[in-house]
């Protein structure tokens, strides 16, 4: 590989002026620029990005760490993310802990070990002592998708109890009484959120918590719905549920599966509401009824209060951004149901 030292040979300058053509090129004489750049071209110098690094103490990349790169939502707020961070040419270094603190972990030590930036993160658990050792060693943190509980930490989140309490409340509206919530694990803050703002339309409603079934679930993802809906049907029919509300769309679509397997109608028998309302919800054979979250407005927001945290040191004021839920409701929970065939 060409060093720096023959890109200054060939410029006839010495090796700082390079580096300053590299790194600070506002302060160099635009005609010794014009040369050195000139150099590098002609040599096919690249500049060790690594190294540019590690002098600075940290470099032009983020961390990003979700719990399920499988969820369309968390590939939404990737969107969202990369959107702010190319504007601002930096890169992004995309995680999957898959719901695993360990691997959640193992992610945090290898991006301190890259020197990224700092990181945007869906954690577990969001008093994981683990960000604050990052940040005392320099590393920026923003929780995304989840609310900060300390004030000098910035966070992105959507008001998920709220979310939970809109879906609860329609299906109310609508004449359901025999309703069931599918989710989990419940240790997770969102799904734990939506189930208790699913609890607080119940109460309005005069009802006891005991009188919403829980059928909680390994994971927020398809099979898991599939599953749930078997158990959901193994049920006698005079005990079971009328209307279920589903802890992610990714369950609601799983649910939807197994219902129309055993040819229990959608939602004459049985409604469904759903929650991120990802685009697969209103193409499912029956769209879905869901509480939608702005995903690629989560993701952008966030990198753009770290990267300000990372420029603006000074004057940066840590600010833990919550955004209202809306619900969209479908053919999956209307009282005068579409018929499709066979379902």
């Amino acid at each position: 590989m060409v060093s720096i030292r023959e890109v200054a040979s060939q410029a006839g300058v010495s090796v700082g002026t390079v580096s300053n053509v590299l790194n600070r090129p506002e302060i160099v004489a635009p005609s010794t620029r014009a040369r050195v750049r000139q150099a590098i071209t002609e040599l096919g110098f690249v500049p060790n990005a690594s190294a540019r690094q590690l002098r600075r103490g940290r470099g032009r990349a983020l961390g990003l760490v979700v719990l399920d790169v499988a969820n369309p939502f968390f590939t939404d707020v990737a969107r969202g993310v990369d959107e702010a961070t190319s504007d601002a040419g930096m890169a992004v270094i995309f995680c999957n802990s898959n719901g695993s603190a360990t691997r959640e972990a193992a992610y945090l030590d290898l991006l301190e070990e890259q020197r990224v930036q700092g990181v945007l993160i869906t954690p577990i658990d969001d008093a994981n002592e683990r960000f604050l050792e990052l940040r005392d060693r320099g590393i920026l943190v923003v929780l995304l998708d989840r609310m900060a509980r300390r004030p000098d930490l910035c966070s992105v989140s959507v008001d998920d109890e709220h979310g939970g309490e809109l879906a609860m409340r329609h299906l109310l509206e609508v004449g359901h009484r025999r309703i069931a919530f599918i989710g989990g694990p419940l240790r997770l803050q969102q799904v734990r959120d939506r189930y208790e703002g699913a609890l607080r339309a119940i109460r309005a409603a005069g009802m006891a918590d005991e009188e919403l079934r829980v059928l909680e679930t390994p994971a927020t993802t398809v099979p898991a719905g599939r599953d749930a809906a078997g158990r959901l049907l193994g049920l006698p029919r005079e005990q079971r549920a009328t209307a279920v509300f589903c802890a992610n769309d990714l369950l609601a679509l799983g649910v939807l599966q197994g219902l129309t397997r055993q040819r229990v109608r959608v939602p004459s028998d049985i409604a469904i509401v759903g929650y991120d309302d990802i685009d697969f919800a209103a193409a499912a054979a029956v769209p879905i009824s869901s509480v939608r979250q702005p995903r690629q407005r989560l993701g952008r927001v966030a990198a753009e209060l770290l990267m300000d945290e990372a420029n603006q040191p000074d004057t940066h004021q840590h600010r833990q951004v919550v955004f209202e839920p809306e619900l969209v409701v479908r053919e999956s929970s209307q009282p005068d149901p579409v018929e499709y065939p066979g379902g």
